[in-house]
């Protein structure tokens, strides 16, 4: 039932779509000079204040940038001008990428959203989940129990897969995650699954939203499925196609290392044990949930492409239908998915394939429902409105004050078009 509801909502969020394109250059909001200036005073000082070594702001709207500027230097070592060639850690916005990897081949009949991810990894066959009980004394033991049901490519992709980080959350199963040191191992996609496939899921499948490794995995089964490794098949078919020329695992030509941009000296910690990558060194994991580097135009045309419902410059890439699909909430009430402590998509939004889609405007808004987005641990972050037929990219390098800028500066987007 919770997937006829699921399919549902995208055929009418696809005829909403449909509609509100048909008539956005008239009913679109618009941005007011005055909103966009408040805009750059505060990217402006986020530099002058030494929050942020630089930035670039892109508003994209009916196809046609409205606004884009670059803010500081990619590195206060070099003090070079930001510019648009700039290369970023994309990290978790890495994650809608690698899902309409996904998406195309199910458009294919290739994979099934409802597929066990053991048919492609067979391993996942034989994972326990992990689950704390209270025993005599009040000590908690760790008990392993079989899986309720398969794992499947659909829990992969709105991370319903009991497939934690470890880095947060303090139970049994995610200090195992953390010990496994998966971040910084440098394996195949393939040994990563297998790695992976070891330890105990943290919860039933379908169960729990909560954020982790389901995309990295997902990568795996992409890998799979093509007979591809997953940058071949992202190069075959969406980044060559699509002119993202600077996006990869790694910057692989010593000459455009000039143009990598870099945190603030003291600011180059993801996690307590975890700094951010050196992405002049090749890797052999391509990370599916937070390997790629890229550019703001690069990102930008992806970004087109799906607020075009799935076409660029003349080229289709994935059905209009399948767009509205992925922008769905695939997480609401209905489908009695809990949310754990750390919910990133927030509590105006759910989650669809790949991405968090906003369901209630927050308090004292009128910011769009329907609008979908994500954002990566390095600072940069990207949404789409086809309410406003816009999209924004923000690109920084910054993981201590991302979440603070990201908040602060949709809030001033949003009411430089009053809402």
């Amino acid at each position: 039932m919770s997937g006829r509801r699921a399919l549902i909502a995208a055929l009418v969020l696809l005829v909403g779509v449909v509609c509100a394109r048909a008539s956005s250059e008239r009913a679109a909001h618009k941005f007011s000079a005055e909103g966009l200036a408040k805009v750059s005073a505060y990217i402006r000082n986020e530099v002058a204040t030494g929050k942020i070594p630089g930035a670039i702001l892109l508003l994209q709207q009916h196809g046609k940038p409205v606004y884009y500027e670059n803010f500081g230097v990619r590195d206060l070592a070099t003090r070079t001008p930001m510019s648009a060639d700039t290369i970023f850690r994309l990290y978790s916005m890495s994650k809608p990428i690698t899902s309409v990897m996904a998406m195309m081949l199910v458009e294919e009949g290739k994979l099934s959203l409802e597929d066990p991810v053991a048919k492609y990894i067979p391993a996942f066959a034989d994972m326990k989940v992990g689950v704390e009980r209270r025993g005599e004394g009040g000590k908690v033991a760790l008990t392993l129990e079989s899986q309720q049901r398969p794992v499947t490519i659909k829990d992969l992709l709105r991370h319903t897969a009991g497939l934690p980080y470890g880095a947060t959350g303090g139970s049994a199963v995610r200090e195992l995650y953390a010990a496994a040191n998966l971040f910084d191992s440098d394996l195949s996609n393939a040994d990563f699954a297998a790695k992976i496939a070891a330890l105990p899921l943290a919860e039933q499948a379908g169960t729990v939203w909560a954020y982790g490794f389901a995309t990295d995995v997902l990568g795996r089964v992409v890998e799979v499925v093509s007979g591809k490794t997953l940058l071949q098949f992202e190069k075959e078919r969406l980044l060559d196609p699509l002119g993202m020329t600077e996006t990869a695992f790694h910057v692989a030509d010593p000459a455009k290392f000039p143009r990598i941009a870099e945190p603030m000296p003291e600011d180059r910690h993801i996690s307590p044990t975890t700094e951010v990558r050196d992405i002049r060194r090749p890797m052999t994991w391509e990370s599916g949930g937070a390997g790629l580097v890229g550019t703001v135009g690069d990102y930008a045309r992806f970004a087109q492409m799906l607020l075009n419902g799935g076409t660029y410059e003349s080229r289709r890439y994935l059905k209009a239908e399948t767009i509205a699909l992925m922008a769905s909430d695939h997480i609401g009430p209905e489908t009695r998915i809990g949310r754990d402590q750390n919910y990133y998509p927030g509590g105006s939004s759910g989650f669809g394939l790949g991405f968090a889609v906003r369901t209630s405007a927050p308090p004292g808004t009128s910011w769009p429902l329907g609008e979908y987005r994500w954002d990566g641990v390095g600072g940069t972050f990207f949404f789409i409105d086809p309410e406003d037929d816009l999209f924004g990219i923000f690109m920084v390098q910054t993981p201590s004050q991302r979440s603070r800028i990201q908040l602060a500066l949709k809030t001033l987007i949003y009411q430089a078009m009053g809402r």
